[in-house]
């Protein structure tokens, strides 16, 4: 299917077209492109033709060309066509078309792009395409206008909210990575002697202490798997804050000597319950790409240009 994703911005149309039309704007926020460079052209009435640059990491940098066509219709609405490609055989996209679409609706703009390429590598490369690499670049299109939205309302310059989504995504995996460790490692995998002793001293019965770890590891496995994914909420965070503060209410009514145990479970607690608050702090003014529609209306089609 070809890509389509649309977002509603509060805003003026000029204010975005200049945003999505400017080459060194337009960089700073859509996450496909590391550098755009329009050339020159005999006249306004050309189509406006560029170079890009994408780089991948460990210094691969893939380039490609492309060419735009930018219309003011009757009723206000702008389009703008592209054709695009790259002649680099380690670029999966050979050549590619599609559109802006750019509508006022009150004081919103209905921001809209529709695109498809045809791909290399012939079958390997039409299977990492449906796999992995169009689902990926759909994402980053979506990622992209939402944080277009967020310069345009709120201010939050591209580069802010992208380190602002590298905090949250760290906060994100390091509370992940503790709940499925601390359900595994000491509790289902043991339990851990240390596990025993703090239920024995909280007035658990002998009998009940290993199926009640095992059980508690099960809980705490099973957050922390669906913890990143539910990231983008609030009740996560509050809720691991929430409980690492029972947890060292606990610790301190039934075993104080532990809290002064090398690596002990206050300190534990603590910390996850801060970087658990710097998640939910960093949800404030995050781009997602849930904000966009990923499905096109039957009247969008993606056109060449």
């Amino acid at each position: 299917m070809p890509i389509y994703v649309e977002i509603q911005i509060r805003g003026a149309l000029d204010e975005v077209w200049r945003l999505t039309q400017t080459p060194d704007l337009h960089e700073r926020w859509d996450l496909r492109f590391t550098s755009i460079t329009y050339l020159p052209r005999a006249s306004d009435r050309d189509p406006q033709r560029f170079r890009y640059a994408t780089r991948l990491g460990f210094g691969v940098e893939i380039e490609g060309w492309g060419e735009t066509r930018g219309e003011r219709l009757a009723d206000g609405t702008r389009t703008s066509a592209l054709a695009f490609g790259s002649d680099d055989r380690r670029s999966l996209i050979r050549e590619g078309s599609g559109y802006w679409k750019y509508e006022q609706i009150g004081d919103q703009v209905r921001f809209i792009t529709g695109y498809d390429y045809e791909v290399r590598w012939g079958l390997t490369g039409r299977i990492v395409d449906r796999v992995v690499f169009r689902p990926l670049i759909g994402w980053a299109t979506a990622w992209s206008f939402d944080r277009l939205r967020l310069w345009i309302e709120s201010g939050v310059h591209p580069a802010g909210a992208a380190r602002q989504a590298l905090v949250h995504a760290f906060a994100a995996a390091a509370v992940a990575f503790v709940w499925i460790w601390q359900g595994v490692a000491p509790k289902l995998a043991g339990p851990h002697p240390d596990e025993v002793a703090m239920m024995l001293a909280a007035g658990v019965s002998e009998v009940w202490t290993r199926p009640l770890l095992w059980a508690l590891g099960a809980v705490e496995l099973a957050f922390g798997l669906a913890f990143v994914p539910l990231a983008h909420r609030r009740w996560p965070w509050l809720l691991t804050i929430a409980l690492m503060a029972v947890a060292t209410i606990g610790v301190l009514a039934t075993s104080p000597a532990r809290a002064l145990a090398a690596f002990n479970p206050i300190a534990l607690n603590v910390l996850l319950a801060a970087l658990a608050a710097i998640g939910l702090l960093s949800l404030r003014d995050l781009p997602s790409a849930r904000r966009c529609l990923r499905r096109p209306p039957k009247a969008a089609r993606v056109e060449p240009l």
